[in-house]
């Protein structure tokens, strides 16, 4: 919808996103809580693929064909959880001291 313009951010394409967002995460929580996924791995597909179908039903695509945007959403969303994981992996490894004799 913004198509890398930040600019033509509106209230409107903010309430679509932020709908997407809660219901994408609530949905990948609840699959994951009944499954018992547990796995990071498994987790940042879920959370792209429950993305891309909330994407698809939430409002139409306004680029490619019909479900190009949300499978485009959903790749981004779970792209952006691998890479927090991973950040979050190199904060959380304890920092070797040198031992000096």
């Amino acid at each position: 919808m913004v198509q890398v313009n930040l600019l033509s951010l509106s209230l409107g394409h903010l309430l679509i996103a932020s709908q997407t967002g809660v219901i994408a995460d609530l949905s990948t929580l609840l699959i994951s809580l009944l499954a018992r996924i547990n796995h990071r791995g498994a987790m940042h597909v879920l959370l792209g693929l429950s993305t891309a179908v909330v994407d698809f039903y939430v409002h139409p695509g306004s680029f490619g064909d019909v479900a190009t945007e949300a499978i485009v959403t959903g790749m981004a969303a779970a792209l952006s959880f691998l890479v927090s994981l991973l950040v979050l992996g190199f904060a959380k490894k304890p920092v070797e001291k040198k031992q000096s004799n």
